[in-house]
């Protein structure tokens, strides 16, 4: 079997790859224990799975959720396939399960929400998106597919009083704006929260998402520095937590409608003499 596997996200905690199968063999794979815990969404296809020897047919309309240890083969009746490969840590997957890292048996029938979730995920990804903002939407479909399986458990972890969601999304604004560089599961550290619940309960605070959030604070922070005068954007992009220069010209061009160096132009501080409005001397 043809087994093409493209990297989407690569983390310590969580990885997302996009994988093709063609050319499956007739019959049953090998029976072999699964080495992690994964989230195995198809796109394209179907496929049949022997689960600690119950029979599971596989398709576009169910989440496929991967135990480790479970002993698993797979057969492949209608070809190749195409799906979508979100593999979690065991330290993420307790965050995400009240604190056990231990997966409930069954198999998740995706949502429309879901399955345009998980579409958003790969062509943001495919698109060169910011690795916090995939990390934001990938930690947050493993949530509600885990929801759906485990709900009970996966509410747990959430903070239950309105004070505590405040403090909570206060403490990741603060801990933003000291540090621009600060990953997903950085932050969630940071406030003492699982990046699942922590993006739930800051979309349900601010009205967005943390990435979202994150490059509002970074453009202002950008056009500051520009307005100052700021020529070295690959440093600014650095300091502000951008992938590159690049990345710091895209997100500022879409927010603000002009490239850095235009807005340097526009707003920044003018030479003596060069037209500008200036004050009287009082006596």
């Amino acid at each position: 079997m043809a087994v093409e596997r493209a990297s989407l996200l690569s983390g310590d905690d969580l990885c997302v790859a996009d994988v093709s199968c063609q050319d499956p063999p007739d019959g049953w794979t090998e029976l072999r224990p699964a080495p992690v815990f994964g989230l195995v969404m198809l796109r394209r296809g179907m496929f049949r799975g022997r689960i600690d020897g119950v029979d599971q047919v596989l398709d576009p309309a169910c989440v496929y959720v991967e135990r480790v240890g479970c002993e698993q083969q797979f057969a492949h009746p209608c070809g190749g396939d195409l799906y979508t490969e979100l593999v979690l840590s065991e330290p993420r997957t307790a965050e995400l399960l009240g604190g056990d890292p231990e997966v409930p048996q069954g198999l998740v029938f995706t949502t429309p929400r879901m399955a345009l979730a998980h579409r958003m995920l790969v062509v943001r990804a495919r698109g060169g998106a910011d690795p916090f903002e995939l990390a934001e939407r990938a930690v947050a479909l493993a949530g509600e597919v885990l929801a759906a399986l485990a709900p009970a458990r996966v509410a747990s972890g959430r903070p239950v009083r309105d004070a505590a969601r405040r403090r909570l999304v206060d403490a990741a604004r603060a801990a933003l704006a000291a540090d621009l560089g600060l990953g997903l599961d950085e932050l969630g550290r940071a406030v003492g929260c699982s990046p699942h619940h922590l993006s739930r309960i800051f979309r349900a605070g601010t009205g967005e998402g943390i990435a979202r959030y994150r490059n509002r604070l970074r453009v202002t922070l950008a056009l500051e520095r520009l307005t100052e005068g700021e020529t070295r954007l690959a440093l600014l992009a650095q300091e502000l937590g951008f992938t590159d220069q690049a990345h710091l010209t895209r997100v500022v061009h879409r927010a603000a409608g002009l490239p850095p160096g235009r807005l340097r132009a526009l707003l920044g501080p003018r030479p003596a003499g060069s037209g500008g409005v200036t004050t009287p001397e009082r006596a």
